[in-house]
């Protein structure tokens, strides 16, 4: 796995920061393609990411399990929609039945990356020790910083306070006092599960959701065994899962055509909600897939249920144990949750890796988070993005948009090593034509219809999270790389013993077979 040492740096030709969705794929699609020499630098104990981390309750998928797997890696899953632990043990699976979990080094938080321009890799410092790679891939997620609301007083809340995705277990709330701060994809999953022990719940909502209808259900065992007798129909059933989530996303792209999805929304809640006044209050002022999509058939039940609250305003102080509404309204808490969601497409690590001329990432998307493909960013050369801004939409499976990004990936290093060359680097120009087109084809979809602000605004104003497009589009331009949009740097011409000292590696070293 790894390569030679020098300078007390381990060399590597490739190094994946993250091990969760993103990493595990990554290390598995470069070992398919050849690359022995990899490996993933994971800051936990354990791989999993956001689906290790977010232990809420009733926390799961919202798009159906058979497009939440890795097309070479096919699952039995118990239910439609999985939940979290399920989905959690099939990377733990996936990651051992592939061999890759040797390549994960634990309890490793990379502090900084830069590129030298000398040698042609980039450097780390990390926890653990130095690390040098020819290239490397960001694998950390867009679900990654949790975002807390600035509210006056809460920090001199005298009870019990936790995000929903850094969820207090150590917490009963059995006859508990229960404040929710927002309404966003995972109080529809948590709130169900809460209520029936709860002795009372407030949910105080800044804006009302759209919510489809969710046909969760078990699936039996002898469904299973039927797919697995007949492979084709598998594929005929996922086909089916990926094809129903297109066409949700056509009217998404063209928002003329909206109305028949937001008359089934309208009338998924008027079915669950009897009380006039609470469906009003639940009824969005905004075109539905304008944020994130969420779906639930629990939700807007527990919302009725006596025991439960809703504030149709957003929490605007917190004086001693009550949290005040922006409409004066006040409920007396023994615990709140912040469900806030995260700063979504935001990458901590930005911050700590330096390009080609020494600025940080951070610095470089200070205006707007963008990149080719949204795989690769000019002046950041051998480096790529997994899951970067602009790669998905209101309905993707992430597994799909992760395979075709591996796929160009690997080529990009299959046309690096064959043609001899020590680095790629896109070039601007082409950068910029992808963000100019994108973001004129992005002002006539849904996405863009909030004001600027919300789910996929990681910027005011600034659209860093949705694909415009078909995936099927996405698929095809991934599918194609494109030498001509990327600047090539042939290696120093070096004699073979002074470069095999100077990278600490032999004169043909490991990394992509041929």
């Amino acid at each position: 796995m790894a390569g030679g040492s020098t300078d007390g740096r381990l060399q590597m030709e490739v190094l994946v920061i993250g091990a969760g969705l993103s990493g595990v794929a990554a290390l598995i699609a470069l070992r398919r393609a050849g690359v022995d020499n990899v490996m993933a630098l994971e800051k936990s104990g354990r791989l999993g990411g956001t689906w290790r981390d977010s232990t809420y309750p009733g926390c799961g998928c919202d798009v159906p399990s058979m497009l939440y797997e890795y097309s070479f890696a096919p699952h039995p899953w118990s239910r439609c929609f999985a939940d979290r632990s399920e989905i959690l043990g099939y990377l733990e699976t996936t990651a051992a039945m592939h061999g890759v979990g040797e390549a994960i080094r634990y309890n490793t938080e990379v502090l900084s990356a830069r590129w030298e321009p000398d040698t042609h890799r980039w450097n780390l410092e990390t926890t653990t020790g130095p690390y040098t790679a020819r290239t490397v891939i960001v694998a950390t997620g867009p679900w990654h910083r949790l975002r807390t609301p600035d509210i006056p007083g809460l920090d001199t809340f005298p009870g019990t306070l936790f995000h929903s995705a850094d969820w207090n277990h150590d917490t009963d709330l059995t006859k508990r006092r229960v404040t929710v701060v927002g309404t966003g994809a995972s109080t529809v999953q948590f709130l169900p599960e809460i209520q029936p022990k709860a002795a009372h719940v407030d949910v105080f909502q800044s804006t009302p959701q759209w919510v489809l209808p969710k046909p969760d259900f078990p699936l039996p065992a002898g469904l299973h065994r039927f797919l697995g007798r007949h492979p084709a129909a598998r594929r005929a059933l996922r086909g089916l899962h990926h094809w129903t989530q297109e066409a949700i996303a056509v009217p998404l792209r063209h928002p003329r055509l909206l109305r028949p999805l937001e008359a089934v929304a309208s009338l998924h809640l008027r079915n669950s909600v009897p009380d006039r006044a609470l469906r009003r209050a639940l009824t969005p002022d905004h075109r539905l897939g304008g944020r994130r999509l969420i779906t639930s058939d629990t939700y807007y039940p527990a919302l009725t249920q006596p025991n439960v609250r809703l504030h149709p305003t957003r929490a605007a102080a917190v004086e001693g144990s009550h949290v005040i509404g922006a409409d004066g309204t006040r409920a007396r808490a023994d615990v709140i949750v912040l469900a806030t969601g995260y700063h979504v497409g935001d990458i901590p690590l930005a911050r700590q890796l330096h390009g080609s001329d020494g600025t940080t990432l951070a610095r470089t998307w200070a205006d707007n988070r963008s990149a080719y493909l949204g795989t690769s960013v000019s002046g950041y050369p051998n480096l790529f993005l997994l899951i970067g801004p602009n790669l998905l939409t209101g309905t993707s499976a992430v597994p799909t948009v992760l395979e075709a990004q591996l796929r160009y990936i690997t080529a990009a290093l299959t046309h690096l090593r064959t043609n001899g060359y020590a680095a790629l680097d896109v070039k601007p120009e082409a950068e910029e034509s992808h963000q100019k087109a994108l973001h004129k084809a992005l002002d006539t979809t849904v996405y863009n219809t909030t004001g600027g602000s919300g789910y996929y605004f990681g910027l005011p104003g600034v659209n860093t999270f949705c694909w415009p497009w078909s995936t099927a589009r996405l698929l095809k331009r991934l599918h194609a790389f494109t030498p001509d949009v990327y600047s090539w740097t042939p290696p120093r011409r070096l004699p073979a013993q002074a470069r095999t000292e100077r990278d600490g590696l032999p004169a043909s070293p490991p990394g992509l077979r041929q």
